[in-house]
């Protein structure tokens, strides 16, 4: 038997990965008594036990980096599922324009924050990502929690969420392309065969989705888990290949999938996805000094403060475009608020940038901000609009709500 000759490493490997689980999920546990994300909490634990943490764990950093790479994978592929062709169609419809509003609002300013510390262009273009794009994750929860998927300003959410994770299918493999580097030409070409890679997968997503889902949909749930877990990896690997970032291959496969194959893999893989994404969040804090925290605390904060503002800016542009009153654009606006899962993939890529440290720490403490305060602001958007309202001075009416408004 293999496990009965097993080392005293592979044991004390078991013990420290089981106690990281463990505490995962008493982590999880503590966020739902919260009403909030766990993410922020799986950041925290990952400096506590990280580098410069209180107590450095000497965990196998080969299967917790391959665990943390899967989590990614995962992360976007369930993301990719969530949406319908009717909420693609929509989305590109009616979401271009705000999206638009959306991307120089809020890339804008982590791009400016990064120029301003004096960072690399390209490091200050990741810190734009990072400002940029909402957490789809902790939306949806928080849409659900708060019993508000029925809400008029929830399809304009959706909406932009849908450009959001979209732009990110190019976004990504242009800056991954670009941190490889190289000559203009080298740059030029490796540019250009990723947005060729991307724009392939997704044709072929988009054409031969209905056969594939109808033959992974069939038979029995392992033989559905195997299947669609399998061709992620696949597909996610064949993007690698061509410098393409593996976790926009997993997100196509997600949009390819409809019907009751998108049904049983986002039942079945939901758990997986969980454990290997909790291990992605560990992953990519512990590898952040909390001292380098503690020195770009403020200019998170400010971040934080000023992206909020742009949200809840684009939220209430979007809205309004779509005849929805005050409360309604307020408590879209709000809700756009919380980063998470692809703020800190775009931080990783940047690791081993000059700036990568100071990049990875900001976005952390930018994430852990804006992942909590976000959801609780939407919680209490409703009565924060109201005290606004009521505040306003004689004179400068608000905006009326029309009579399809909530």
């Amino acid at each position: 038997m293999i496990l009965a000759a097993g080392s005293t490493d592979t044991a004390i490997a078991f013990l420290e990965v089981g106690a990281v689980v463990f505490g995962l999920g008493l982590l999880s546990r503590v966020a739902s008594r919260l009403g909030i994300t766990a993410v922020p909490l799986y950041l925290i634990a990952g400096l506590a036990f990280g580098d410069g943490g209180l107590a450095e764990l000497d965990v196998t950093e080969d299967f917790v980096s391959l665990a943390a790479e899967i989590g990614v994978l995962l992360l976007l592929f369930t993301l990719g599922l969530e949406y319908s062709d009717d909420e693609l169609r929509s989305g590109l419809r009616t979401g271009v324009p705000p999206g638009l509003v959306d991307m120089v609002l809020n890339a804008g300013a982590g791009f400016a924050l990064g120029m301003i510390l004096g960072w690399d262009p390209l490091a200050a273009v990741l810190l734009g990502g990072v400002s940029w794009v909402s957490s789809s994750g902790v939306i949806s929860k928080v849409l659900d929690d708060l019993a508000r998927l029925g809400n008029r300003e929830t399809p304009v959410v959706l909406d932009l969420l849908v450009i959001e994770d979209l732009a990110m299918a190019i976004y990504l493999p242009v800056v991954a392309a670009l941190i490889v580097g190289g000559t203009v030409t080298e740059t030029t070409i490796s540019v250009g065969v990723a947005l060729a890679v991307v724009t392939f997968i997704l044709m072929i997503a988009l054409r031969y989705g209905q056969p594939l889902s109808r033959r992974l949909g069939s038979g029995s749930n392992e033989s559905v888990l195997l299947g669609v877990f399998g061709l992620v990896l696949l597909v996610a690997g064949a993007a690698q290949l061509f410098e393409v970032s593996g976790a926009i291959g997993a997100f196509l496969v997600g949009l390819a999938l409809t019907g009751k194959a998108e049904e049983r893999a986002l039942e079945l893989m939901s758990p997986l996805r969980d454990l290997f994404a909790a291990t992605f969040f560990v992953f990519f804090s512990f590898q952040i000094d909390p001292a380098d925290l503690l020195e770009v605390a403020g200019w998170a904060l400010l971040l934080a403060l000023i992206s909020a503002l742009t949200k809840v800016a684009t939220g209430w542009y979007a809205a309004r475009r779509r005849g929805v009153g005050g409360r309604g654009r307020f408590r879209a606006g709000t809700v756009l608020i919380a980063r998470g899962e692809f703020s800190i993939v775009i931080a990783a890529l940047g690791a081993d940038l000059a700036d990568g440290p100071e990049l990875g720490a900001l976005a952390a403490g930018y994430v852990l901000i804006t992942a909590v305060v976000g959801p609780l602001l939407t919680r209490f958007s409703d009565q924060i609009h109201a005290r606004v309202t009521r505040n306003r001075p004689l004179g400068r009416p608000g905006p009326q709500p029309t009579a399809v408004s909530p």
